[in-house]
């Protein structure tokens, strides 16, 4: 392994986040040749093949899996030594790649926007998706920290709250049950749901509140993956949202959907920040998160209006 050099491990990275040797060599800015000439001196010296071709492209093996993973590593590891000589000089620089799920897309430019009014010399970009390519990106060290509602329980994280995530049951205002009270889980179960995908956070804790519903969950409604589709469909009409009341803060301000006063509702959950616990934690991330810590919750949009109004 010892004639393995920094390119090498570039040009292995490269093509299994391109997928083709061409795109690889195109986003390196080499030619298809060089590329194809550099793997095959790292198969030679590792004495094993690290990728396959498939149709849809070069399918890493389990040895490639093992060369990408370390290339990942030494890229960390090279940032955080630069950051380490920046912080001996005195300069408050680095990098940052945050990560949120999709619920967290309403606050986390606020928070974004805070922490650079204190850091404004550390370069961050900030990265919105689901819960599975959030984890994937953790996963794959494509992320420096993730915004996200629970921890990934396979993966080796720290994770810390930053506030509170209440999850409610909105409706159009005009719904039959806008000013009702105290509805019960028995009663609410059998309005038609509009739900986010399966695998989401916002999915799996509504399967946990009625789970107790006999054959409740065998049809569970009506599945949008978006907050923002699933609040035009409550609008008009279409049924009712287990949703986060973080999403929906603007809209029952304006009079758009109303918050149902179900029992055992508002169901408290926790934002976290999540850091995998088997990477160095760089300057920018120690000082993001710290300030998740002590700012974070000032940047959680939550409508006062959590119940209806007493007419």
């Amino acid at each position: 392994m010892r004639n393995i050099t920094l390119r090498h491990f570039r040009v292995i990275s490269a093509i299994h986040s391109e997928g083709k040797i061409i795109n690889a060599a195109r986003a390196l800015g080499l030619t298809g040749p060089a590329v194809t000439l550099q793997l095959q001196q790292v198969e030679e010296e590792a004495g094993i093949q690290l990728f396959e071709r498939a149709p849809q492209g070069m399918r890493p093996t389990d040895a490639g899996l093992a060369f990408i993973e370390a290339a990942h590593a030494i890229d960390e590891r090279l940032r955080l030594l630069q950051e380490e000589i920046d912080a001996v000089k005195g300069i408050r620089k680095g990098h940052l790649i945050v990560g949120a799920v999709s619920t967290a897309k309403y606050f986390a430019p606020q928070i974004i926007a805070g922490f650079k009014k204190e850091f404004p010399d550390i370069d961050l970009k900030l990265v919105i998706g689901n819960r599975a390519e959030t984890i994937a990106k953790l996963k794959d060290h494509v992320l420096d920290i993730a915004l996200m509602g629970r921890p990934p329980p396979d993966l080796p994280v720290e994770a810390r709250v930053f506030g509170d995530h209440p999850l409610i049951i909105a409706a159009a205002p005009d719904h039959p049950l806008a000013q009702a009270r105290d509805i019960t889980k028995a009663r609410i179960a059998r309005e038609h749901f509009i739900v986010r995908e399966p695998g989401s956070g916002t999915r799996m804790s509504f399967e946990r509140f009625l789970g107790d519903i006999p054959g409740r969950l065998e049809q569970p409604g009506t599945e949008m993956d978006s907050n923002e589709t699933i609040k035009q469909a409550v609008m008009a009409g279409l049924g009712v949202a287990f949703i986060s009341a973080h999403t929906i803060a603007f809209e029952v301000q304006a009079g758009r959907l109303s918050v149902l006063d179900v029992v055992g509702m508002p169901i408290r959950r926790q934002w976290f920040s999540v850091v995998r616990s088997d990477r160095v934690v760089t300057p920018a991330i120690g000082a993001f998160c710290a300030f998740l810590a002590r700012k974070g919750a000032a940047f959680l949009p939550v409508s006062a209006k959590l119940y209806p109004e007493v007419r």
